[in-house]
């Protein structure tokens, strides 16, 4: 017994004294690390013999500060923003037209990109919210009902009416695709939808279209509105795929006309979006196909982007300037947004009295006149759509907490 104790007890100094020497040596490299960073600093010329000895001495660990320079370099190169000067761009748009005018089946790509017109921000961009995030900034939350259309969504739902464009796949939850007017059957939007709650609890899913953001109380993997469905009683749920879920409703999501409309295309073209997010979804890129058989691929953004190389053409512009001369040349005219003939107001179920009270977020107002779809209690629950089958940052602050917990 007093042998086991003693084993005990030289494993259990050994194992301290082990740690003991791996802290001391991690402190050892950051002092290594800190003393040649700062020799690194200064000028070639301004170095002292002793600063110079200090370098020749720790070579391994200049070249390792100099890897990660240069990877801090190529990632703010990525983060710069390009413009292409106007002389550029009318000649890549006219590339773009012709590719667009031959196209059999064009399928349209959007980001975040093309709704900062409309005052919404974007993610990876100079003032984005993952940007901003990175950096340590808070973000102020956002009532997106306040914003309509842009010229971009409004020129994609013209070119689908004249059949230029065939689907539309869009990253997107604040809803302007579907207030601008382009069919539902023709868009999926893959990160769900503010303004629509559904109760997975019938049988088809039954869907509640709202005037608000009902994501006012929902997060990362807690999706509940505080909402009941008038049918079966159900708790509703919104429909945003946060960062790190995976989404599973069909509609508004639509995956199915995603993956077939890829299937189908011969020409993508991505508007405003920095593809880190989609470039991982494999059937929006045809990758089972043959390089030679695959899209071509057009990009219109103003960063970086991993598909950049794999382009026929990269636009560097924002969406509204390319967009409007696209539709000069394609001789097709710009539709202007008409809140009276927001479809967002017919598609609509409002809420039951007692619901009145469930949300503060701001309402999209109707115009003097305007119908909206107001159905009585008695008649919500057989009116109510079946479907077939203050979201910025906070599923993303909850997600890098669990990794670090992890880590």
């Amino acid at each position: 017994m007093e042998e086991e104790a003693d084993a005990a007890v030289s494993s259990r100094t050994e194992r301290k004294a082990l740690e003991k020497a791996k802290i001391l040596q991690r402190e050892s490299e950051r002092k290594r690390f800190r003393l040649v960073g700062r020799v690194l600093k200064k000028p070639e010329a301004q170095r002292t013999e002793e600063e110079t000895a200090v370098l020749l001495l720790h070579r391994e660990t200049v070249e390792e500060l100099c890897k990660r320079q240069v990877r801090r370099n190529v990632l703010k190169r990525k983060q710069e923003e390009v413009y292409d000067d106007a002389d550029k761009l009318k000649s890549k748009v006219k590339q773009l037209a012709v590719a667009v005018e031959q196209a059999k089946h064009l399928v349209v790509y959007t980001g975040a990109g093309i709704s900062t017109a409309a005052s919404i921000p974007d993610y990876r961009g100079p003032n984005g919210v993952w940007t901003q995030l990175q950096k340590g900034r808070t973000i102020s939350s956002s009532d997106l009902s306040k914003a309509e259309p842009t010229l971009t969504h409004m020129c994609i739902r013209m070119l689908h009416k004249e059949t230029l464009v065939k689907h539309v796949v869009s990253q997107n939850c604040d809803g302007l695709h579907v207030r601008s007017g382009l069919p539902r059957h023709a868009l999926s939007e893959l990160h769900g939808n503010m303004f629509i709650e559904v109760c997975t609890s019938c049988s088809p899913v039954r869907e509640y279209v709202r005037l608000f953001d009902v994501t006012e109380r929902t997060s990362l993997h807690r999706h509940g509105t505080g909402r009941r469905c008038s049918l079966c009683g159900g708790e509703l749920r919104d429909t945003i795929v946060h960062f790190g879920e995976r989404g599973t409703l069909e509609q508004p999501l639509n995956w199915k006309g995603a993956a077939d409309a890829a299937e189908m295309a011969d020409v993508i073209l991505c508007l405003g979006s920095s593809l880190k997010v989609l470039k991982k979804y494999a059937c929006l890129w045809c990758v089972n196909k043959p390089a030679s058989k695959r899209p071509k691929l057009y990009i219109v953004n103003l960063q970086w982007t991993p598909k950049d190389d794999l382009a026929v053409l990269k636009i560097h512009g924002k969406c509204d300037d390319v967009i409007s001369l696209l539709m000069e040349e394609l001789n097709v005219q710009i539709p202007v947004y008409d809140r009276a003939e927001d479809p967002v107001f017919s598609l609509a179920t409002s809420l039951l009295q007692e619901e009145v009270q469930s949300h503060t977020r701001e309402v999209i107002a109707a115009l003097d006149g305007q119908e909206v779809c107001s159905p009585g209690p008695g008649e919500r629950a057989a009116e109510a759509t079946a479907v077939q089958g203050g979201w910025f940052g906070r599923g993303y602050r909850k997600g890098r907490k669990k990794k670090k917990k992890a880590a």
